[in-house]
């Protein structure tokens, strides 16, 4: 299945969330949820992403479930656009917001995404197939010496989180980034219905 393939299975799917079909992207950080996100939606024609990068912060790595449900998920459910206030990570600060329209399909991207709050409002869940290590390995090399520190607080705070709130097991879809481009295959949580 490509990308493309990917995105017309998913246009095709019900709502889950008001007129909306949300769609997760979850992996460990460095695993390439943003690139892939990012392709996704230009295939999608232009789908709005949701990072969840712009909701996290350095104090509250994981606990920004409630600022994702009032921000997005209940605008979206409702039929109305959402909103983000996106974290500056250098300046340690949340920004101006920037609208998140209703669109019949949203990306929400990040460590997280498939988390059990948020289960129930995925119309799918996919998730990226690249082992912790060499995902942490890439994201360290991605965000340099600068951020090294950092690094050794998320490790510790993503495999916490992912113990007590495990993602993988619930995605439809497992995302194998390849040379030639993305291979898509079933996911633990996949039935014959779920293979979009």
């Amino acid at each position: 299945m490509t990308i493309h393939d990917l995105a017309a299975r998913l246009r095709g799917l019900p709502p889950s969330l008001g007129p909306v079909r949300l769609i997760g992207v979850d992996g460990h950080a460095g695993s390439g949820k943003s690139t892939f996100a990012g392709r996704l939606a230009r295939a999608l024609g232009g789908a709005p992403v949701v990072h969840l990068d712009d909701f996290a912060s350095h104090e509250h790595l994981f606990a920004w479930t409630g600022r994702l449900m009032t921000q997005v998920i209940e605008p979206l459910g409702r039929g109305e656009d959402g909103y983000v206030t996106p974290y500056d990570w250098r300046a340690r600060a949340f920004g101006a917001p920037r609208p998140v329209p209703a669109a019949p399909v949203v990306l929400i991207e990040g460590v997280g995404a498939g988390r059990r709050a948020l289960r129930p409002h995925l119309a799918r869940l996919l998730w990226m197939e690249l082992p912790r290590e060499e995902s942490w390995a890439r994201g360290r090399r991605r965000d340099g010496a600068e951020q090294r520190d950092f690094w050794d607080g998320w490790v510790a705070a993503e495999h916490a989180h992912f113990v007590t709130d495990p993602s993988r097991p619930h995605a439809d879809l497992l995302v194998l980034q390849r040379p030639e481009g993305y291979e898509m295959l079933p996911g633990p949580a996949a039935s014959p219905r779920t293979h979009a």
